[in-house]
């Protein structure tokens, strides 16, 4: 049985493609969990899910001149990402437009774009499918590389302002007061969580992206109302996610993007239903107290 279990866990890691594809998932589970979470208390699941998409003209344009090059991709699709968040920041600057009516125009402007220029590749649609669903055993050294960069740049970020990321998420009049540069911050937390849905493309794909922002925090939110202990179990929910995801993907044969998703989801659905019975257990309770009074 313990032969079993350590040939189970071992043997993906024999191989070098394998380990690095399990550091990039489990990277990318972080700091989509940490940057997840003001996705969540914001809410701006719409505007992950529209940026996620709206990155598409990028890898579309450095796909057509370099032939695929994955690490040519995240720089085309880091400055889509980067031209859409701040789009969608300048055109709420004054709120004459409202954010999801603003959203909604770049998200479809830019994916219609990132269409029409993939339609014009030769055998596009099986070239980039894992620009859709990911493909995480495609993660070369250079790769690993950038993912390890970004997130360090976003999580370093994150904690130098997270004290001001949590007054204009929390209480806008507070920051206000504070003279704080709140449109500054609102801009630069658009672009972190940009820069997060480009590194996390390769693992999940465009597709599935919002999911791996959202539903790691979600269930952080149902433990914790607090920003950072919220922050740290997302990341770890993320986190561990990734890896159970990667190994039923390795051992199932099942795409490992859609196999750390829907893990992500069953611990969601978990942690949901033993919140669900504790409360029902509880009106229970309360109900057969006030009952013995009586």
């Amino acid at each position: 049985m313990l032969d079993t279990l350590n040939s189970w866990f071992l043997d993906p890691l024999a191989y070098p493609l394998l380990t690095r594809s399990l550091e990039a998932a489990i990277i990318v589970g972080i700091i989509s969990g940490v940057m997840g979470t003001y996705v969540v208390v914001r809410g701006m699941a719409f505007f992950g899910d529209a940026l996620a998409h709206a990155i598409l003209p990028g890898i579309a344009f450095m796909y057509q001149r370099t032939n695929g090059e994955t690490d040519e991709l995240f720089w085309g699709g880091l400055v889509a990402g980067l031209f859409s968040a701040l789009g969608i920041g300048f055109l709420t600057r004054h709120e004459k437009i409202r954010e999801d009516t603003a959203i909604g125009i770049v998200f479809a402007g830019m994916f219609a774009l990132g269409i029409a220029m993939i339609s014009r590749i030769d055998n596009y649609a099986g070239d980039l499918t894992h620009i859709l669903f990911g493909q995480i055993l495609g993660v070369s050294e250079a790769d690993l590389r950038l993912i390890t960069i970004f997130a360090l740049i976003v999580l370093a970020l994150v904690a130098l302002f997270f004290k001001e990321f949590m007054i204009i998420s929390f209480d806008p009049v507070l920051a206000k007061t504070l003279r704080l540069p709140t449109e500054f911050f609102r801009l630069l937390l658009l672009v972190l969580i940009a820069i997060t849905i480009v590194v996390s493309l390769q693992t999940v794909g465009i597709a599935l992206m919002v999911a791996l922002l959202v539903t790691p925090a979600a269930t952080a939110n149902l433990l914790s109302h607090r920003l950072l202990p919220m922050m740290l179990i997302a990341a770890f929910i993320g986190a561990l996610s990734s890896v159970i995801g990667f190994y039923v993907s390795f051992h199932q044969d099942v795409a490992t993007g859609p196999a750390i998703v829907l893990t992500a989801t069953v611990i969601f659905g978990a942690v949901f239903a033993v919140q669900q019975a504790g409360q029902g257990i509880t009106w229970v309770t309360l109900r057969l107290r006030d009952s013995a009074s009586h």
